[in-house]
């Protein structure tokens, strides 16, 4: 048992060398739906469940109960959980839980299961623009489970774009993400205000541009802009201006040639 929780923890600290870390502990902080059982995880299990590829991990048992079966030779990999047990308490004499130490616990992937579908996965994709963009850049696109606290996000790492809702300028703001990092040659970890207002802004000139869901997304928008320009202590529209520049490479390349109406893209800051 010891030998299993020291891989577990070797392969939390292999993922501190390679940096996958700060991107696991980013989107393992991001909120499931109450339904999954590892919404109650501990953190570094989440952890644990994103770098193994996944949204959803569960127990033999647990999938058994949800009507659904883990595959014929699948691998699970190893959460750790608490060992309690009842002592004696020496001055009372009546026994009371105590938490003895760790032990891991085999979990599978959703993604290694058949059986019925879970109602999170019952989010069809719809055929999004653009979508043709993140194919040739490799990046796929899924669905996941979320709730209203979020609705997606890119994974540099995983070349990966996770969408909880078949709205069009979620993901328009992640493919957003995934040019910015081409422009720049990388991202900063975690939601830096200057890349998040960059997306947005970028997302909401490209619902204009090719998009058909964009008039009822402006307040939003607006909303999602002035939080992210209060924490780099700048106005909603200054901060707009300030990463225009960027914004507009940004939409350039995604649009690849097509014509930008830059005085459109402009008039989003005003």
């Amino acid at each position: 048992m010891k030998d299993r929780i020291k891989q577990v923890l070797d392969g939390i600290l292999e993922r501190f060398k390679s940096g996958d870390i700060p991107e696991a502990v980013a989107y393992s902080m991001y909120p499931m739906a109450d339904d999954i059982p590892s919404t109650k995880w501990s953190l570094t299990n989440r952890i644990l469940m994103f770098i193994s590829g996944t949204a959803d991990a569960r127990g033999y048992k647990q999938w058994l109960s949800a009507n659904r079966y883990v595959k014929k030779g699948t691998k699970c990999f190893h959460i750790l959980v608490p060992y309690i047990r009842k002592v004696e308490d020496e001055e009372t004499g009546e026994e009371k839980e105590t938490l003895i130490g760790f032990m891991s616990r085999p979990v599978f992937r959703y993604e290694d299961t058949d059986g019925e579908p879970l109602d999170y996965k019952e989010i069809e994709l719809p055929d999004l623009p653009l979508l043709e963009r993140a194919s040739e850049w490799g990046i796929s696109v899924r669905a996941v489970p979320g709730d209203y606290r979020y609705c997606g996000y890119y994974s540099p790492k995983r070349k990966e774009i996770a969408l909880a809702t078949p709205e069009e300028k979620t993901f328009f703001h992640e493919l957003s993400h995934a040019a910015h990092e081409k422009v720049k040659g990388g991202l900063k970890g975690g939601q830096d205000h200057f890349q998040e207002i960059v997306a947005e802004l970028s997302a909401q000139a490209l619902c204009i541009l090719v998009g058909k869901q964009a008039n009822d997304t402006f307040g939003n928008s607006y909303k999602y802009i002035e939080r992210y320009a209060k924490e780099a202590k700048l106005a909603p529209h200054s901060a707009c201006l300030k990463v225009m520049t960027q914004t507009e490479k940004v939409l350039a390349l995604i649009l690849k040639g097509k014509d930008i109406n830059k005085e459109a893209v402009r008039k989003l800051a005003a």
